[in-house]
């Protein structure tokens, strides 16, 4: 295809997104032509488009690149092309305005849109998320989702000089501010030209509504405040869960904890996460039952999971609400020191927080609440319900919100590390890390391992020890003595 062609697709994509008229077609396709280095069109005829818009963006960069207009590896490259894409961005009035025409005929109808769209101006790196490796495991809580994390490109040392070059900014203030909409990102920070967000009014206050780049589920979306300000957990966080699956009733939401150790990775800007999805622990039965005497309506229930799990359903959201802040308040003063349980340090520092989900069922709004506790010891220094010293050498990262759900997202190093294991079991010459030998020893103790089946084996055993990493941060262990400290717990509401 001539690179006159491919300006013709590229603009003709441009003008089907919304954003623009036929009237503007050769305008844009001027822009374009500036940006990649070339002086004349020739002219060609719009026809039907068949090639997708990643394939026209690569023809592009491709073009600009042997004309010098950008370096392949440049630390600009990322904003070069967000800024290509953006022309297939409509800007966001335009978006919000086609999201509440599709809204009305139907929520899902608004996502599918907004999903769609990120997806093709490349905002949501779709080709980078294909790479990562995704297997689930069977355990004795029903099968856990693995996502070995490969999405993410190294940064290559030209890059990583350079951005240790760049003058320290504080705008926008973080990843998740508003204010990264149309930023153009810099060598330090990621470019947002073709960023767009959803404006959402939740109970008077301005938020956010936008698709995560690098997605770890189905429509892994953020729900973020206008105001920059910390991850809080409170009413008002379960009356906004609650309202967020009213206006998208085909979403699970949930927030991260709110205390280092047991929270995520940015608890610097208040935020949830959402999408269409069902993790493991929403397939999870209710094992045992218990009345709240204030909720006499309200299903309450204690989950079978390896987390210490409180379930509760209503049709109406305000109970809800109520009862989970009944249980926030009761849990943040809560101490029981037969298990390791104690509300705050002597000095005053709080311990305990919960970590909310919230979806609907029918006419039901349910919300999951996951008992948190970042307490450390001597034994357990990187905190006692956190991943123990024997598991580490899969997993060590807080245990954050996909985690509580039943999806584990590792990091890359595993992906090459596993595969050493894999000829370590094999018998073949490989550079196991000696962290990982004992693991395998004894894997090669209970299997008769073989080049059909090995990594199967592994990949299983890795969902057992996710499953443990689980058991681990719950609170109250699934023994005689946690179950019978749990429901002094639930007596205590």
């Amino acid at each position: 295809m001539s690179i006159s062609q491919t300006i013709t697709d590229f603009v003709t994509l441009a003008i089907q997104a919304g954003g623009w008229m036929e009237l503007d077609r050769l305008y844009l396709q001027n822009r374009v032509l500036a940006m990649i280095g070339e002086e004349s069109l020739d002219s060609v005829s719009p026809t039907t488009v068949t090639k997708t818009s990643l394939e026209l963006l690569d023809e592009l960069v491709d073009r600009a690149i042997k004309n010098s207009i950008i370096q392949q590896g440049s630390v600009d490259l990322e904003s070069f092309e967000a800024q290509l894409m953006d022309f297939l961005t409509p800007p966001p009035s335009v978006v919000n305005a086609l999201f509440a025409q599709h809204y009305e005929k139907d929520p899902a109808d608004a996502t599918d849109y907004f999903y769609k769209l990120s997806k093709e101006n490349d905002y949501i790196k779709t080709r980078a998320i294909a790479k990562n490796i995704v297997f689930s495991a069977e355990t004795e809580y029903g099968p856990l989702e693995i996502t070995i994390n490969l999405s993410r490109q190294e940064k290559e040392p030209k890059q990583i000089a350079a951005a240790h070059q760049v003058t320290q900014a504080d705008y926008p203030k973080c990843v998740l501010c508003m204010e990264n909409e149309g930023y153009k990102g810099r060598a330090n920070y990621p470019a947002r030209t073709n960023h767009r967000v959803i404006r959402m009014n939740l109970d008077g206050e301005s938020w956010g509504f936008q698709y995560s780049p690098y997605a770890y589920y189905n429509e892994h979306s953020i729900i973020l405040s206008e105001e920059h300000r910390p991850v809080m957990i409170s009413k008002e966080t379960f009356r906004r869960l609650t309202r967020i699956i009213e206006v998208l009733p085909h979403y699970f939401v949930g927030s991260n904890a709110d205390l280092p150790i047991v929270g995520g990775s940015i608890l610097m800007h208040d935020h949830y996460q959402a999408g269409r999805h069902i993790f493991p622990m929403e397939r999870a039965e209710i094992e045992h039952y218990f009345e709240l005497n204030d909720f006499p309506l309200m299903n309450a229930g204690l989950v079978k999971w390896p987390m210490s799990v409180i379930r509760l359903q209503s049709p109406n959201s305000e109970d809800l609400v109520e009862a989970a802040t009944l249980i926030l308040e009761k849990w943040r003063n809560y101490s029981d020191e037969s298990v390791s349980i104690r509300a705050f340090s002597e000095d005053g520092t709080p311990h305990h927080t919960i970590t909310p989900i919230a979806r609907r069922k029918g006419q039901l709004f349910e919300l999951d609440l996951v008992l948190r506790d970042n307490n450390t010891s001597a034994e357990h220094p990187d905190g006692i319900f956190h991943p123990h010293p024997e598991v580490q050498h899969i997993i060590k990262e807080n245990i954050g919100l996909f985690e509580v759900m039943g999806l584990a997202v590792l990091p890359p190093r595993l992906n090459d590390e596993l595969q050493e294991v894999e000829k370590y079991v094999l018998g073949k010459e490989n550079r196991i890390a000696d962290y990982h030998k004992e693991w395998a020893n004894q894997m090669k103790k209970d299997y008769s391992l073989k080049e059909g089946n090995a990594k199967e084996v592994i990949q299983q055993e890795v969902g057992k020890i996710f499953a443990r990493v689980l058991a681990d941060a719950g609170v109250y262990k699934r023994t005689e003595e946690g179950h019978k400290a749990f429901k002094r717990f639930i007596d205590s509401l």
